[in-house]
């Protein structure tokens, strides 16, 4: 079953800056990573062995500050990314996903529709569409 259905004669929009921000996300997600873990190196090469009990739960302090600056950033990333899917599929040919037919779109039906006049409009998509009588014994709209 093919769920997305394209449309015909549409054509997609030009691409903006999505595809070069798509291009950037993963130096910017290594960059992101990278740079709070060289930060926190650096704290435990400039601390000493014999610190004081207060500098060692500052320093722990630090590592859980760097913990969260990355899960953080990786939400971030993750974020953007999926905001650049959404415009890439969006700007995009057309798609149908779902071409079953609102039943009360102009006014609200008599009597609901039946599953032969539903099946008639599953074979035949680009049947209008109406309140008006249906004919289950021949299959077809009475007009």
């Amino acid at each position: 079953m093919n769920w997305l259905q394209r449309l015909p004669k549409t054509i997609r929009s030009a691409s903006g800056t999505e595809w070069g921000l798509w291009r950037k996300l993963p130096w910017i997600a290594v960059a992101g990573t990278a740079l709070p873990l060289l930060c926190l190196t650096v704290l435990h090469l400039m601390a000493d062995a014999q610190s004081s009990e207060a500098h060692a739960r500052w320093l722990q302090m630090a590592n859980f500050m760097a913990g969260a600056i990355i899960v953080f950033h990786w939400t971030m990333v993750l974020t953007v990314a999926i905001g650049c899917i959404i415009v890439m599929v969006m700007k995009g040919p057309g798609y149908v996903a779902d071409g079953y037919r609102v039943s009360h779109s102009d006014a609200p039906r008599e009597q609901p529709e039946s599953s032969v006049e539903a099946a008639y409009y599953r074979k035949h998509p680009s049947a209008p569409h109406s309140s008006e009588a249906f004919d289950p014994a021949t299959n077809v709209k009475n007009t």
